[in-house]
């Protein structure tokens, strides 16, 4: 574990810490602080209330049946509104888990304050629009003061970018491109998500034309593509690979996947892979549902007044998939899912550049429910290998996918360690 300095008492501090995804990482730092040896991992709680933030260790305490969370864990008060109390809070911790969204309208002020402050930081954003502007804006500023902003580090987008490494490392020659499909199961309760994560949808939807003109000021020249080219599938088919009808994925994956072969290619001189997301929806009925919501959504998503209809009835318009007291203890503990990659490229000794590919592999990542068991684990494990491994990343800090930051350190091994399991499958 990395020494803490004097002038900081803390190796992470939770921001966000009373919020509903913010509870449950309070809990998981709790367990791994208790697992370090000598309790040497030392953390804060942070937010607006501190009333909240009692209420939040006291039922940690009771949940994990540490009394001691009540008495030794510190308080303290921030608001990303108010930019000293952000400093403060910075000045304190070594590293800050940023669980306040959505990002868009509160990231900003946090990922400006721990530059400034010299603490390193990572969040669980879903939202490109943020995390592509966080490293168009900041990556230089970080870079100078030796920051490591890591966004992305919860269910959106660990599985599927360590994923495509992992992949890389166990196939034997050229890997070109992967296909990755998402299954979620759930128990009789069915799956549920939180109110937060459905209104990062509707704006990140209702401002993707944004997204795509910054992306033009990267001056990214494209990727080249190394054998053949993959064809994209349609909005809706019915995958043989997984049995049911499936549609694109349409958070972060692709994006963050993106972003980590441009780093790779530019900074490792390797062979980027063409990447393609896709998530199961179910049957018959499933679709039908999908396209009722859909129309609704695509509608009302293009104006403020149905933005604000969308936010307010969540429960309504996702068909109780998200909703505003978010999944109970029994949805959570009854979920679980499945990231299964097909990949494709070239064996050893084969020219990638002739002929089509000519070898294929499937690895799958699985874990518990994503949204509030692995996404806790991920970020919690990026902490803790950030902390000890802060020589293995890249440079001496900057903005970074977690693939990007994470490629030469033990952080697939740890996760594996906790639940999330990395391995190879037969190709069907």
């Amino acid at each position: 574990m990395a020494a803490v300095t004097s002038s900081r008492p803390y190796h992470i501090v939770v921001f966000g810490a009373t919020g509903f995804t913010g509870q449950f990482i309070v809990e998981e730092v709790a367990r791994c602080a208790a697992e370090s040896p000598g309790s040497s991992l030392k953390w804060a709680v942070a937010g607006r209330s501190r009333q909240r933030l009692e209420d939040v260790l006291k039922r940690a305490a009771g949940r994990l049946s540490m009394p001691e969370l009540r008495t030794d864990i510190e308080i303290i008060v921030a608001d990303v509104s108010i930019e000293e109390s952000l400093a403060i809070m910075c000045q304190q911790g070594l590293l800050i888990l940023n669980c306040v969204g959505p990002y868009r309208f509160y990231g900003e002020p946090v990922v400006k304050a721990c530059i400034e402050n010299g603490a390193h930081y990572i969040d669980i954003c879903g939202e490109p629009q943020f995390l592509e502007r966080m490293q168009l804006e900041y990556h230089t500023k970080a870079l100078d003061r030796g920051v490591y902003v890591i966004g992305s580090c919860g269910f959106d987008s660990i599985p599927a970018d360590l994923g495509i490494l992992y992949t890389q490392k166990q196939f034997k020659g050229t890997l070109t491109a992967v296909e990755s499909f998402l299954t979620i199961s759930s128990g009789p309760e069915g799956f549920s998500g939180h109110d937060a994560t459905w209104q990062s949808a509707v704006y990140g939807f209702s401002d993707s034309g944004s997204l795509r003109q910054m992306r033009k000021k990267f001056g990214h020249q494209p990727l080249p593509v190394i054998g053949a080219k993959v064809k994209k599938r349609g909005f809706m088919f019915f995958s043989k690979e997984i049995e049911q009808y499936a549609i694109p994925f349409m958070g972060s994956d692709p994006s963050v996947v993106k972003r980590t072969q441009r780093f790779l290619y530019e900074e490792e001189q390797q062979s980027p892979v063409q990447y393609s997301a896709y998530v199961g929806i179910g049957g018959l009925f499933s679709v039908v549902k999908l396209l009722c919501g859909g129309l609704f959504f695509w509608f009302f998503v293009k104006f403020s007044l149905g933005r604000k209809i969308l936010t307010t009835f969540p429960s309504l318009f996702s068909f109780g998939l998200f909703t505003k007291s978010g999944p109970t203890i029994k949805q959570i503990e009854d979920t679980s899912f499945s990231l299964t990659l097909f990949g494709e490229g070239y064996s050893e000794g084969t020219d990638p550049t002739q002929g089509r590919p000519n070898a294929k592999i499937c690895t799958q990542v699985m874990g518990a429910e994503p949204g509030y068991v692995a996404t806790v684990t991920a970020m919690v494990q990026a902490a803790v290998t950030l902390l000890n491994e802060l020589h293995s990343l890249p440079r001496r800090g900057g903005v970074y996918t977690p693939g990007a930051a994470f490629y030469k350190t033990s952080l697939i091994d740890r996760l594996h360690n906790r639940s999330i399991k990395f391995s190879i499958r037969n190709y069907p």
